[in-house]
């Protein structure tokens, strides 16, 4: 195959390679010169310059069939006097699209274009998820039942796409799809691509590999990629050496990478055998976890949520957090800069809680504020401190007064972070990391609570934290998620403190309601009186939920461990339920 297009019209045409695929109806002399230069290199294959031509960049099907039949007929002239092949390049759609974009199609209609213009040869490249890809070559494949058909992903130096997605589990999302060559490309240099393919599954299908030129560097504002084409193609060659048979480049390279590739190319057609994947390690840590034994046992744990302090000391947190062990709890529950707002950092606390106490931890897990690194230091740092268990949500929106200087990142939703987790722990850690969830009773719409929460379990979740049943809505949702959901559910309890308490939760706080009778109860009650309704009215709802729950997930109001830990006790003295 040939180089990059994007990066060496950059180069060649000193304009940025957002606009390169735009060039074919613009400047086709332009695209038409690099396809020969890469021919005159010795490519046999070249692929259409299309990769970025759908609907979304280019604003309607319209537009980007006009972009395609440009890009097609400057491909197969400047192929025809090579005699080599030209494949149709469809790329992903950018950036995350929304529900309503429907992956799948928007691959189809560029590919039914290719199709009308006598196609045969399609490249799918680049891709980060798996999704709409077997969809769109099954469609391909029953209009074209001699397409010779490539599927070929980002995947990083790590063995994770940028959306999080384990390279083995790619695999498997197109395993049975009706293609020719399955392969990979882009994000990786050379060395790192050689590493993954040599760890990977062994493979039926064709490989394809098309790493970059090294990673970029910017010079004088300029990004270039500087490995030299030898080096390059050295690696690549080794890459043929067990099992590559498709060959090409990414990013960075350049004419002059595909003639070295070329030229120390072997010969000898002998067939390679891919090399086989590395086991796992087997070695086991030395941490036992207690909460996920009596959750996985029936004994129907009491997590308790203490929220993190919102300055550098942390005595009170730690006092009130020794108070909680001491009345029973199983484990210290606490938030991830809760309503958006700096607070103590949730994972460093529960490391000083399991090293300093012996008491498990459930540290919460924002999709905010981290990409995919950021993340992965993360799980990596906590599994050391002896974490066993994590809960992920997708954490507050900040302010909108605060957007101007605080800015929000979301790589994740809380599902694909469930499945980037799920994966590490899968495919990294020697011991499970277990995750859980968040699942709102109170939700106007529970069907759709219920349908995310399908999801969540799919993602590699394996139970949820509800929001606290404080009404016959939340008490009847909760039946419905017990008898619909697998996984494993800790119904949510927080004590009431005031009739003023019982009114602004549920007229200010997203995701709780409560009962006006409830809020009725507390008027007129002195503070000792309205604790000791709290503890009753608490444990009165731990018991009618009991048959339907697993364990129990306290939230502490207003840092008032004491009140939490009357409560904590009286439900210790409930009786276990053998679920088995």
């Amino acid at each position: 195959f040939d180089g990059s297009m994007g990066t060496y019209f950059a180069e060649k045409a000193k304009m940025p390679s957002s606009e390169c695929e735009g060039c074919n109806l613009t400047h086709p002399e332009i695209i038409s010169g690099i396809h020969k230069e890469y021919l005159e290199a010795g490519a046999a294959a070249i692929k259409t310059n299309t990769f970025s031509a759908n609907s979304i960049v280019c604003g309607s099907r319209e537009a980007a069939a006009a972009v395609i039949e440009a890009g097609w007929r400057i491909a197969n002239e400047a192929a025809a006097g090579y005699e080599a092949a030209v494949f149709a390049d469809i790329g992903p759609l950018p950036g995350e699209p929304g529900p309503e974009v429907d992956a799948a199609a928007e691959y189809k209609a560029v590919a039914d274009v290719f199709l009308k213009l006598g196609a045969k040869n399609f490249l799918l490249e680049t891709f980060s998820t798996p999704d709409g890809l077997a969809e769109t070559d099954a469609y391909i494949r029953e209009k074209c039942p001699d397409a010779y058909i490539i599927n070929s992903f980002a995947v990083q130096a790590d063995g994770f796409t940028r959306d999080g997605v384990y390279i083995r589990s790619l695999h498997a999302a197109i395993a049975g799809a009706p293609i020719d060559a399955i392969g990979l490309n882009c994000v990786s240099s050379a060395p790192h691509m050689f590493e993954l393919l040599k760890n990977a599954e062994p493979c039926s299908l064709s490989i394809s590999v098309m790493p970059n030129a090294g990673y970029p560097v910017v010079a004088r504002s300029r990004t270039i990629y500087d490995s030299s084409p030898d080096y390059y193609a050295g690696y690549v060659k080794r890459m043929t050496d067990i099992g590559a048979n498709i060959i090409g480049g990414c990013c960075g390279t350049t004419p002059k990478h595909i003639a070295a590739l070329k030229s120390m190319l072997d010969e000898d057609g002998t067939p390679k055998k891919m090399l086989p994947k590395d086991e796992r390690p087997s070695e086991k840590g030395h941490y036992f976890n207690a909460f996920w034994d009596k959750l996985d046992n029936g004994k129907k744990p009491v997590a308790v949520e203490l929220d993190p302090p919102d300055s550098f000391s942390y005595d009170r947190f730690m006092e009130g957090a020794w108070e909680l062990k001491n009345a029973g709890a199983d484990i210290i529950t606490i938030a991830d800069c809760p309503i958006a707002r700096a607070r103590m950092d949730s994972s460093i606390l529960a490391c000083k809680i399991h090293k300093d106490m012996g008491l498990d931890a459930l540290p919460h897990m924002t999709c905010r504020d981290r990409n995919i690194n950021a993340t992965k230091a993360l799980i990596f740092g906590l599994y050391a401190e002896g974490i066993r268990n994590v809960l992920l949500v997708t954490g507050d929106p900040i302010t909108s007064a605060d957007r101007d200087e605080v800015k929000t990142v979301f790589q994740f939703n809380s599902r694909k972070l469930a499945a980037y987790v799920s994966s590490l722990s899968r495919e990294i850690l020697p011991e499970p990391l277990h995750i859980f969830g968040a699942l709102n009773l109170n939700a106007r719409n529970f069907d759709v609570q219920l349908r995310l929460a399908h999801q969540k379990l799919e993602n590699g979740m394996e139970g949820f934290l509800t929001q606290p049943v404080l009404t016959h809505q939340a008490f009847e949702n909760l039946k419905r998620a017990k008898a619909e959901l697998g996984g494993y559910i800790l119904g949510g309890i927080m004590p009431v403190v005031s009739a003023r308490n019982a009114r602004f939760m549920d007229s200010e706080i997203n995701g709780i309601n409560v009962d006006p009778r409830i809020a009725d109860m507390y008027e007129g009650l002195e503070k000792a009186e309205a604790e000791a309704l709290a503890v009753k009215i608490s444990c009165e709802i731990a018991e009618r939920i009991r048959p339907y729950v697993d364990g129990y997930y306290i939230m502490t109001p207003f840092n008032r461990t004491g009140l939490v830990s009357k409560i904590v006790k009286n439900i210790k003295h409930f009786p276990s339920i053998d679920r088995r």
